[in-house]
């Protein structure tokens, strides 16, 4: 959050001096892709324990693993300086155990995300260095997951993540290259949304527990203007 602040306030500043700003570009009714790669930073802490036939200790916590993945966003600016932008991309994470129960111990396995997200972003014309700030709605969807390692003794045949709707705030850099309308691209995003993760032996619910996300992704990579 801190480095999204900083960013926008830095982006604000500099386009609140004159000297600095050049005409901007006519990007009004463009669309402009990107190619990047993403590093995906979870949390996975666990904010309660609704179920707990096991009786997990109370004190059991969690972490979800980092993941590097890549990324296509696609945006469309509404004017010179607003887009609206989507992304298109999903991100594979364990969730081991980090207290509680032994370290490391593996609680969920392979779990696939798509974190559907679309933003309102504002661009300030800085001459070759375009900054942006943006926000707006996410849904993560879970399409796969399984029970991790350290469930199986438990009984433990299947688990679930819930889909969940939150919100993303979003800051960065484009860099144009040449006039050809190829560019280079910086971006950060924290989100703000979790999950209800359930372990069922057969169909009993043995755990059901929720979890704090709020992921950052940062992400580089090229983009080109139509």
């Amino acid at each position: 959050m801190k480095t999204i602040l900083m960013l926008g306030g830095a982006a604000m500043a500099l386009a609140a001096t004159p000297a600095l700003a050049q005409d901007a570009p006519d990007r009004a009714g463009h669309v402009q892709v990107k190619l990047l790669g993403t590093y995906v930073a979870p949390d996975g802490k666990i904010e309660a324990i609704n179920v707990n036939l096991p009786r997990l200790p109370a004190t059991t916590q969690t972490k979800a693993n980092d993941n590097v993945t890549p990324t296509i966003a696609i945006e469309y600016f509404v004017s010179n300086n607003v887009s609206i932008e989507t992304i298109a991309g999903i991100t594979q994470h364990d969730v081991d155990a980090t207290a509680g129960v032994p370290a490391g111990a593996e609680l969920v396995a392979d779990a696939k995300l798509i974190p559907a997200t679309v933003t309102v972003k504002y661009h300030f014309d800085l001459g070759g260095v375009k900054p942006y700030v943006g926000a707006g709605p996410a849904l993560f969807l879970w399409v796969a997951d399984d029970p991790g390692a350290a469930t199986l003794p438990l009984g433990v045949t299947r688990t679930t993540l819930s889909n969940e709707v939150g919100a993303a705030l979003q800051a960065g850099l484009d860099v144009p290259i040449g006039d050809k309308g190829l560019g280079l691209s910086v971006d950060v995003k924290r989100y703000f949304i979790g999950t209800t993760a359930r372990w069922f032996a057969g169909n009993t619910l043995a755990i059901e527990t929720e979890h704090k996300l709020d992921p950052w992704l940062i992400s580089a990579g090229l983009s080109y203007r139509f």
